[in-house]
């Protein structure tokens, strides 16, 4: 089974290799990233996240799913000294560094009781993985068409945070300006949860980020900075 539809702002593939799995599961997956993006965006006046950044709501009456959400974001705040901070003066609430990463691991965990097994789930170039092993490409950060590195995921996750899509969207909330000390930092992670946190909040840090995503817990780091190093764990499970 595949699948492909646009959904918060961006292309998400679900590849299902199991031939006793439902085409609902799929159905269920792609209905709670459309439920995510209605309620987490804070590009919607509607959501969420917006009626709290105006205060038409209180910390206490916030649903239990955004409490976890900004609980991981005050995590990841504390954790940087501040570097990664979804509450940056003169801009609204934008938990969207969590949310992403957070929400799509929700969805493979829907798929695996489901049933499903063997199956990528693809949101945006950040990919939870199962039953593998899979390949999967991290882009080059300068050049579109090139990969600059491939690594092989049985059962896990994988984020990358870079300049190349968005430009220098990335704010270290220690300065306020953007963080250039790195081209692009990919983490992998039994989670993407946890991937894609670190690798926004490790981005933020800079070129002091690489060392400190490298001793969370349970990740793995492929770095380039800006002087076109790569930075790699010894165990980041590069393809042979």
């Amino acid at each position: 089974m595949r699948r492909v539809e646009h959904v918060m702002g961006f292309p998400v593939s679900l590849r299902i290799d199991d031939q006793d799995v439902p085409e609902s599961a799929a159905d269920a997956v792609f209905a709670w990233l459309r439920e995510v993006d209605e309620r987490f965006s804070p590009f919607r006046p509607d959501s969420e996240v917006s009626r709290l950044d105006r205060g038409e709501l209180s910390g206490t009456e916030v649903s239990p799913d955004l409490a976890e959400v900004l609980a991981l974001c005050e995590e990841y705040r504390l954790a940087t000294g501040g570097a990664f901070d979804v509450r940056l003066p003169g801009r609204g609430l934008d938990p969207c560094a969590v949310v992403k990463g957070w929400s799509v691991q929700r969805a493979a965990e829907l798929l695996s009781a489901a049933g499903a097994r063997r199956f990528v789930l693809n949101a945006g170039g950040d990919v939870v993985a199962s039953g593998g092993p899979w390949r999967v490409g991290v882009r080059h950060p300068e050049h579109a068409d090139q990969v600059c590195t491939v690594l092989e995921l049985t059962d896990g996750a994988v984020a990358t945070s870079a300049r190349y899509e968005r430009g220098d969207h990335i704010i270290d909330g220690r300065t306020g300006r953007p963080a250039t000390g790195l081209l692009s930092l990919t983490v992998v992670a039994s989670s993407l949860t946890d991937a894609d946190s670190v690798a926004t909040a490790a981005f933020a840090m800079g070129a002091e980020g690489v060392g400190w995503a490298a001793a969370r817990p349970g990740c793995e780091v492929f770095a380039v900075d800006t002087g076109r190093q790569v930075l790699r764990t010894a165990g980041f499970p590069v393809a042979a």
